[in-house]
């Protein structure tokens, strides 16, 4: 097996500014039953965002830069890109770039911690799709998951430590947090191991941070009214938290690897705001970001790769 010479990181993209929104999300839409009033919502989302874009692309960018440091400083020296599935770079203008640079081996890293159809599978497809469109593409191989990774864990609980020194220190311990990942279709969710990794590495950051108390939540759900979607949803947990008398819930979006939309509207904005209004004081973990435990993991990943 010849040796890797560049790393793809495959992400979901985003739009840069405000006349890509509604095409961005078109492309997102194609061929699944999202109601146009939802994608309408959303679009709205995006243009109260600061600048009416999404810091996506920037965010990955950053994490492409880190991992490209550390691979320089450690080894193996390598190149590191960026395709995403939605938006430019498009997956296949990424691949033109890495061929015309001469690259014929590369390792694949799809930036999403938890597998199923949606978030995993339509990754790997795409990438052979935009293969095809490409002469002379690099073979791309891809690392395995990652979310039950000891170095994610250890990014996203130090996200979530900093976001429970926001509580007052006399009710820390008994804090709730709420670890969150998007919703999907239950028959969805039933033909992968979706719930199991959510869980396994929501139960990983707990332990970590010795918090006993902790559960897990959904958000932004986007199909069809009728379907069965994951649930809890995060606003009915925080509306039960309310409930219960609890004053301060910590909400760690582990399922996601960037602060994007479903981070900065849904709960930034409308989770905050379901909370607020019962009393309850949301504290909102950073997602991992360029976190510099994450960036290590990604390392480790092309080091086992081979590269």
């Amino acid at each position: 097996m010849s040796a890797l010479d560049a790393v793809l990181l495959i992400a979901f993209g985003g739009p840069t500014a405000p006349h890509e929104i509604r095409p961005f999300l078109e492309i997102v839409a194609r061929g699944r039953s999202i109601p146009a009033s939802r994608l309408e919502e959303v679009a709205h989302h995006y243009e109260q965002m600061a600048g009416g874009r999404s810091p996506l692309n920037e965010l990955t960018a950053a994490q492409a830069r880190g991992l490209q440091d550390s691979l320089a400083r450690w080894g193996p020296a390598l190149p590191v890109f960026v395709g995403m599935r939605n938006w430019h770079p498009f997956v296949h203008e990424t691949l033109a770039e890495m061929a015309g640079k001469g690259v014929q081996r590369a390792l694949g890293v799809i930036l999403s911690p938890l597998r199923t159809e949606a978030s995993w599978d339509r990754y790997v497809h795409d990438v052979a799709e935009a293969r095809t469109k490409v002469a002379s593409a690099p073979d791309v191989t891809f690392a395995p998951a990652w979310s039950m990774r000891p170095r994610y864990a250890a990014a996203v609980a130090d996200r979530a430590r900093a976001a429970l020194g926001e509580v007052p220190a006399a009710a820390r311990a008994r804090t709730p947090l709420v670890f969150t990942a998007h919703s999907i279709p239950v028959a969805m969710a039933a033909a992968s191991p979706y719930v199991a990794d959510l869980t396994a590495a929501a139960q990983a950051v707990a332990t970590r941070l010795q918090h006993a108390h902790w559960s897990i939540a959904y958000q932004s759900r986007s199909g069809s009214p009728g379907d069965p979607w994951l649930e809890p949803d995060v606003g009915d947990v925080l509306d039960r938290f309310a409930a219960e008398g609890e004053r301060h819930a910590v909400v760690v979006p582990i399922g996601f690897v960037v602060d994007h939309v479903e981070v900065l509207y849904d709960l930034d904005v409308e989770a905050r705001q379901r909370a607020g209004a019962q009393g309850l004081t949301l504290h909102r973990a950073a997602a991992v970001n360029d976190h510099p435990e994450f960036v290590k993991m990604l390392a480790e990943l092309v080091r086992a790769a081979g590269g």
